[in-house]
Parts: C-alpha cells; structure tokens; sequence
C-alpha cells in the first residue's frame, strides 16, 4: 500500500485549522500540507452548535482573522454568521480545497529515527482505514468534546414527560414557542438561551445553583464605525482590534488586581438594567470575584430586557427531582415545564481524543509540561492551539500559525528534521495548565497537561507579552533542541 506524505497535517477545519492554513501556505508556501476534519463540514464549534441565538461572547474584530478582519456592522455576531465568515474565509485562500472530510484521526506515532509521524485515520463515512504520513502534525481540535456534553444525574428523568434537551445536541424539530421553558445553568449557554428562547416560548426560567457576572456590551461596536469612516479599512481594523485587545486586557488586569471595584461598576450595571427592587444579592451576586470564571456576555442588555418585559425570570435553588410536569426544588418550590434545558456544561477532550505515541511509548498528556502554551515536552514535530480564557481564542491561535511557520523555516535553513521542547531544570514547579474556575475546566484538570513555575514552560494568558515572544522573539532557547 502507498502511504501517502505531507510536510504538515493539521488536524481540524474549525477556526484554529483554517487560521493555521492560512499561516502556513503564506509563510510556508513550498511546503505540502492538508486538513483532516472528522465531521462532514468546516466550522468545527460554530457548525456544531445549533441552539436558538448561538453567538460568540467575543467581539469578532478579535475573533475574527488578523488576516481577513471582520467587516460586518455587528461586533457580537451570531453563529451563522460566524460559520459563513469560516467558510468565505475558506474560500478565499483556497484552504476549502485541503481539507479532507470524514478524517478521524484515531491514533498518531512519532519515529525518531525517521523524523517523521504516520497517522491511522478512519473515514467516518464509510469506515476505510488508511495511513498518511507528515514531518509536522499540528493539533487545532479546540478542546470541546464533540460528541457528548456534560449533563450531571438528576433524580428522576425518566418521569417528565416533556423534553429534555441538552444544548449540544439540539433537535432540528424542536418548537418552543408557546412552550414553558426551564433552562438548568447560569453560564453563557444558558444566558444566551434565555433571551432567545423568550421571543415565542409561553415563559423561561433559567435555573441556577449559583450566580454569575453578566455584562453589557452594545451588539455594534459605535468606535468601529466611527473609524471605517474616517480611516482607510486596513487601519480602521487594525486600530479596532487593538482597541478591544487593549480593553479586554485593561478589564482582566483590573478584576484581578481591584475586583472590588469591578463588583461595584458590574452591580451598578445591574441596577440600570433590572426592574427596581429586584435581588439582585440572590441573583446576581456571584460567590468568586470577576474573570475568576469568564464574564457572561449579554448584547445590548438582551438578558435582562427579557425578565424586565416579563418573558423570563431567574430562580437561584436546587434539583430535588424531576416530577412529571417540571421541577420540585430542594426550597419545596415547583416549576411546570414543557421543556427542560440542560445547559450544564461542556466535556473536555484535548486532542481529539487521538493516541499520541513517540518511539512507541505512549504520550501521558496529564504527565507533560506545555512549552509556550503550544508544544508539549518531549513531543517532537508537534504544536497546537489553545486558545485565551480571558480574551478572543484566535488571538493566540493566530499566534501559534504564524510561530510554526517561524519554527519550520528555521529548521528548514539549518537542515534540522526534528524540534523537540526538553525541560531538564530539576527546580522548576508545576502548576494547572488554566488557572480557570469554570466547571468544565475544574473537572478534566486530571487530564490536561500542565505549565510551569516560569518560562518558557509558563502559560500566559496576556497577547501583547504572547506577541513580542512568538512572533518577534527567538525559536531557539535552551529548552528547544534541534536534531
């Protein structure tokens, strides 16, 4: 059988995969390269989410490409129009035509001695079983798992007799309108379901053990449009997006370093927005200080436009049990439902799930250090995207590109066949890999790698310090060695 081979494969057509396509035919251009998507489209997060109003809680000057920036009037776009901006994106560079769709890659094995990765793939279509080989494997799988989200156990499902929906798996055929809707979560799924949901549905409720930080952002970004019309475009968005890269930043540092002060702009916000009177200590008050767990996003007020028009409410309490018309509560309360939300939160599956071996031992990823928040210790010929939790996720994805390019053509003037990350420093401490409260990061802790005590084995989360080291800094350091 020929085994067919590619200087780079990356594995994953969603933002990460395009973007790092784009990197490497415009940095890279002789070298060969395709996408592998395990999925029937490109899109990854944005083709797989279908829940009424599913957008980003990033604005899209940053979310969207410092190479194609977003031109649309709306900064906070939904998720269609997020998916169709992939796909044009796609097409203009001809990445479309590299990507190979129905690709699982199920299993990837590094081999010193021929520098090179062979790649067990399965056509999810039809179930052939086939080999590639490449010189450098690139991971841009994000870090959802696809095919389940996380759904803890209530008492007593199996006695409602309306539906249960998780927001992942959204039904084609589900109408709400008219409908009692209870929503279970407080995180941006469920913030974001609300208003969406209470345009037809009879009432919704979202459902909540404990509060969340929600904030207001206008839908337009009114700067933007001010600049677009006195500057030419390309200044216009450059100067857009430092300015929401420079705000963003400016918020994150201030909620860790004042929270208090961020509390009290954050509950004034509240105040404004809320029908007067409303308890807000119970509703909105989160026990964790701001950006402990990533600020909720609601465009233009919508969130709280909804309960104050009546269409939806909030309730803090607990699940006793599911009851045959709704939900009894651990306070002796009941809620009636026809539908029942479950927007509790996501799976973390690093990688795709692929098994990574090297030199045939198999790669522990909860055993290994990050180098610069994208390579692995002692993986060589391997880097990956992942994205910021306290800021746009292609901000760093666009880095890591354009960092892989760097590295490749380095290797490519020296003669070099195999980089590798290597931390010999006895003294160095580990940490978390995110320094992140969110539920779904709290429980797949156990599985991710981790960072170091400093660089270059230290994760962080800041683009402008991000910026000067992958893109303008050195690719050589003592911990990356050269074969």
């Amino acid at each position: 059988m020929t085994v067919e081979h590619l200087d780079v494969l990356i594995i994953g057509a969603g933002l990460s995969g395009v973007g790092a396509a784009y990197h490497l035919q415009h940095g890279c251009p002789g070298k060969s390269f395709a996408l592998l998507e395990a999925r029937a489209d490109l899109g990854g997060t944005w083709d797989l989410f279908r829940y009424p109003g599913v957008r980003s809680d990033s604005d899209m000057h940053t979310l969207g490409y410092s190479f194609r920036p977003w031109t649309e009037a709306r900064a906070i776009a939904d998720g269609p129009s997020i998916l169709r901006y992939l796909r044009d994106t796609a097409a203009a560079y001809g990445i479309d035509r590299k990507i190979r769709f129905h690709h699982r890659v199920v299993t990837a094995r590094y081999s010193s001695a021929d520098a090179r990765w062979t790649v067990d793939v399965v056509r999810s279509d039809t179930g052939e079983e086939l080999q590639l080989t490449c010189d450098f494997l690139l991971g841009c799988t994000g870090y959802y798992r696809y095919d389940e989200g996380y759904t803890p156990r209530f008492a007593g499902t199996e006695r409602f007799t309306g539906r249960i929906v998780h927001p992942q798996h959204w039904p084609a055929d589900l109408d709400h309108a008219g409908k009692r809707v209870v929503v279970i979560g407080s995180g941006a799924t469920a913030v974001t379901l609300l208003p969406a949901m209470a345009t037809t549905a009879a009432h919704v409720t979202m459902l909540q053990r404990s509060p969340t930080w929600i904030s207001s952002l206008p839908t337009d970004d009114p700067v933007a449009g001010v600049l677009r019309r006195w500057l030419p475009e390309g200044a216009a968005a450059a100067a857009v997006r430092w300015k929401n890269i420079l705000f963003q930043l400016g918020i994150y540092q201030t909620s860790r370093r004042r929270p208090d002060m961020i509390k009290r702009l954050l509950r004034r916000a509240l105040e404004r927005q809320l029908p007067a009177g409303y308890d807000i200590e119970r509703h909105f008050t989160p026990r964790y200080d701001p950006w402990d767990q990533r600020l909720c996003l609601a465009p233009d007020g919508d969130f709280f436009k909804a309960i104050r028009r009546g269409q939806a409410s909030v309730v803090t309490d607990e699940i006793e049990t599911f009851t045959e018309t709704g939900l009894r509560l651990k306070s002796g309360d009941e809620l009636a439902a026809d539908i029942i939300v479950t927007a509790t939160g996501l799976n973390l599956l690093l990688f795709g799930g692929i098994r990574m071996l090297v030199d045939d031992e198999e790669v522990q990823v909860s055993a290994r250090k990050t180098y610069k928040g994208l390579m692995l210790e002692g993986v060589p010929n391997f880097a990956f995207a992942l994205g910021y939790t306290n800021a746009s996720w292609t901000l760093k994805a666009d880095l890591t590109g354009e960092y892989v390019c760097r590295l490749l053509k380095h290797m490519d003037a020296r003669g070099h066949r195999q980089c590798v990350p290597i931390n010999d420093d006895s003294s160095m401490t580990e940490r978390p890999l995110l320094d992140f409260g969110a539920g779904y990061v709290l429980r797949s802790l156990a599985m991710l790698p981790k960072q170091g005590s400093r660089a270059p084995w230290r994760l962080r989360m800041n683009y402008p310090s991000d910026l000067v080291s992958l893109r303008l800094g050195s690719v050589t350091d003592k911990a990356m060695r050269f074969a």
